[in-house]
């Protein structure tokens, strides 16, 4: 049976920041309630009392404010490094792909500090490395195989404790951090004990900002 308040929730799961700033607290339940009238009215089929849309937002805000309570914690080790002047281009996969990504390693010289990462698709290969190895990248994969190069990014990375691996919440924690200051997440590289976020350089000391704040409230 269709009950509001599974309407309500249906509403409330596709809107992310609405779900936070419900499980927070923050967000005026009556202005909500009366915003989301129309759309519970018609998933209704037919009228509904306000009362009843308000109510079932105050027990869904009570209800994630425990399921999204931050179980991830970061450590001392958990400092921040930036690299900037970067570019990631995407290729199309031709044929003898893997013979190109081992001449790479000609090309860019990661023992002397440069940045390399490769990451397959099913038809795609991105590479992500320092804006001055491009052209020799470009050439070296043919610049007709291109799908799209993105120019002026920056990476930010993590470090953070050996045990997070086992901690559920840590991505989701520092994706929304940065997504509730507006700064556009490129891409994700992870490992084991490191994650780098790939985002426009002109919001990197933004970026930096709002990690080192998120580690010290998390700490």
């Amino acid at each position: 049976m269709v009950t509001v308040a599974r309407i309500v929730e249906k509403i409330i799961k596709n809107k992310p920041f609405v779900q936070e700033a419900l499980s927070k607290g923050i967000i005026n339940n009556a202005a909500l309630a009366e915003s989301i009238m129309p759309i519970v009215e018609r998933e209704f089929n037919g009228a509904v009392k306000f009362s009843a849309v308000n109510m079932a937002l105050r027990r869904l805000s009570e209800k994630l404010g425990k399921t999204l309570a931050q179980t991830a914690h970061f450590t001392d080790v958990s400092d921040i490094s930036i690299r900037s002047d970067l570019v990631e281009i995407t290729f199309y996969k031709i044929e003898n792909i893997q013979k190109k990504i081992q001449k790479l390693y000609d090309v860019v010289d990661i023992n002397s500090g440069d940045l390399l990462t490769i990451t397959q698709g099913l038809n795609e290969l991105m590479i992500i490395t320092n804006k001055r190895h491009q052209k020799e990248v470009l050439t070296l994969f043919q610049i007709s195989n291109v799908k799209k190069i993105i120019e002026g990014l920056a990476s930010i990375t993590i470090n953070i404790p050996l045990e997070s691996s086992e901690t559920i919440g840590l991505f989701y924690i520092v994706t929304r951090a940065l997504n509730w200051e507006n700064i556009n997440i490129v891409d994700v590289v992870s490992t084991l004990t490191e994650m780098t976020f790939i985002i426009k350089e002109k919001d990197t000391g933004h970026a930096f900002e709002t990690l080192k704040d998120l580690i010290k409230e998390n700490g």
